[in-house]
């Protein structure tokens, strides 16, 4: 028999060991996690590139009503996109560095400001979902879980300009790509699903879904398509992803 002070000691050090062992699995899991998010995003876009897009707002009355931008990217934080059509939108464009976004209409001649949750060509998808920053870059992968051919990423926003508290992710095992993701809050509430459809060849090593759809449970019997037409990888000056270059969009086309 082990006098009761060996074991209290006994106790600690088993204690002591299964916490260790806990804390060190969370971490080598969020690890595992974050790496395969940015693979991910990695296998989503190009650091850098241009991208021709249409997106299509659908009413419940079957109405809809079609856009199509030029956006380009550098790095992780900035993206402009340029309004080609319709021919009342012509010449918008807008403008997200980092959290920061805005929006140009010539008519006014001057950028203002607007919000991640706001959609400036309204339907489903928010300012946010159409000027797509690298998931990673705004979100920490906390867990990831195997259901069968996919990954399960839980995803938490790592600051609260972030425009979901949480997000839950569907990775295809093989191809290394989203399959569906939820929007959450942070209580959990189910703000919207966004779906990835139809894997296309872009050329120049990107190959990628070039259908995102999305509804809510918040709109029901609405529902917005992004159709991404071209993408290729292309570099640009910093000096294009500021408020006075916006005027001058077209130019880069």
């Amino acid at each position: 028999m082990f006098p009761e002070t060996s074991r209290s000691a006994i106790r600690m050090k088993t204690l002591f060991a299964l916490i260790t062992f806990v804390m060190f699995t969370t971490a080598a899991t969020a690890q595992d996690a974050n790496a395969l998010l940015k693979e991910v995003d990695d296998n989503l876009m190009p650091d850098s590139y241009e991208a021709y897009r249409k997106l299509i707002n659908e009413e419940p009355d079957g109405s809809k009503k079609e856009y199509t931008f030029y956006t380009v990217k550098k790095g992780r934080d900035k993206i402009a996109m340029l309004y080609l059509l319709p021919a009342s939108e012509k010449g918008r464009a807008t403008l997200r560095v980092g959290d920061n976004m805005w929006l140009y209409i010539p008519s006014v001649r001057k950028p203002v400001r607007i919000t991640s949750l706001q959609s400036v060509v309204g339907g489903v998808f928010n300012n946010a979902d159409i000027m797509q920053l690298d998931y990673h870059v705004e979100y920490d992968a906390r867990t990831v879980e195997e259901q069968g051919a996919e990954y399960v990423l839980d995803l938490k926003a790592k600051t609260t300009t972030v425009a979901y508290d949480r997000l839950k992710m569907w990775v295809d095992k093989g191809k290394k790509l989203p399959t569906k993701i939820e929007c959450l809050t942070e209580a959990g509430m189910l703000i919207k699903t966004i779906y990835f459809k139809e894997i296309k060849d872009f050329g120049g090593g990107i190959v990628r879904p070039s259908v995102i759809e999305t509804d809510s449970p918040l709109f029901k019997g609405y529902k917005s398509v992004m159709i991404l037409a071209k993408l290729k990888k292309k570099e640009f000056k910093d000096e294009i992803f500021t408020l006075t270059f916006m005027p001058n969009m077209e130019s880069l086309r």
